[in-house]
């Protein structure tokens, strides 16, 4: 790698730990600039999820006092449940051809920023909708779709877990999102186990964005909560996300 690829990428693996800590979005960034300095687009893949890994870690660690149990499932159930479908996600990655993931990237990245960018609308209108009393069955299938969709795809996990939190019955946002950023660990992690066994990781770039995203992770738990226009921020995310799909569908 030259020293422009690696300020490249431990530029853009500080602002993706940093922005899932604080609002999600950070595979927007991290996908994009593995392509770019020439991973293949399913390795790349596979190498985001890794790298995003210890910015989740971090950011769940600020948010260690906030989490508890809500809902229908203890939160050791959601980590298995989660491991499941991350496991499933992961292996329907490894048998996608190269050609076909790189086609799919750019609808990956518009159902993520249209989800990022719907993401308050449908929290409020879930929990106002008063469906946060789901049962233990609706909760575990709800948890395990997402979990597969985080295995395959990282890019708007953040906002389908909150979501889908809030389907199951949480309502402290910041204990949500605490359990959204170590769920996210546990699927990383799981997928991640998976897709090293299968030879996909790009393991020097996959050093540099690990390292940058464990600050920048740490760093967007602790500045979470003093951010008093994050609507602004995800606007800024919002064009991130349209600027990377309108990118990919041109290639």
């Amino acid at each position: 790698m030259t020293l422009l690829e690696i300020l490249l990428l431990a530029g853009a693996g500080f602002a993706a730990g940093l922005l899932n800590a604080v609002a999600g979005g950070g595979t927007f960034l991290s996908l994009p600039a593995l392509i770019y300095v020439g991973v293949p687009p399913v390795s790349a893949n596979a190498t985001a999820t890794l790298t995003a890994l210890p910015g989740y870690i971090s950011s769940a660690w600020g948010f260690r006092h906030d989490m508890q149990r809500e809902g229908a499932l203890s939160l050791w159930a959601i980590a298995v449940v989660g491991m499941i479908g991350s496991v499933l996600g992961a292996l329907l990655l490894i048998i996608t051809p190269g050609d076909t993931f790189l086609w799919v990237v750019p609808w990956l990245l518009l159902l993520a920023t249209v989800l990022f960018a719907l993401g308050p609308y449908l929290l409020r209108q879930i929990q106002q909708g008063g469906v946060g009393s789901a049962g233990v069955a609706a909760s575990v299938a709800t948890i395990l779709a997402v979990s597969i969709y985080g295995g395959y795809f990282n890019g708007g996990l953040g906002i389908m877990l909150l979501a889908a939190f809030g389907f199951i019955g949480y309502v402290n946002l910041h204990g949500m999102n605490g359990l959204k950023n170590v769920l996210s660990a546990v699927v990383s992690l799981v997928s991640a186990v998976t897709f090293i066994a299968a030879g996909l990781i790009a393991w020097k770039p996959a050093l540099v964005m690990a390292v940058s995203a464990t600050l920048g992770g740490y760093l967007g738990a602790n500045v979470s909560r003093r951010i008093a226009r994050t609507d602004l921020l995800r606007y800024a995310i919002t064009a991130i996300g349209l600027l990377m799909a309108a990118v990919f569908f041109l290639r």
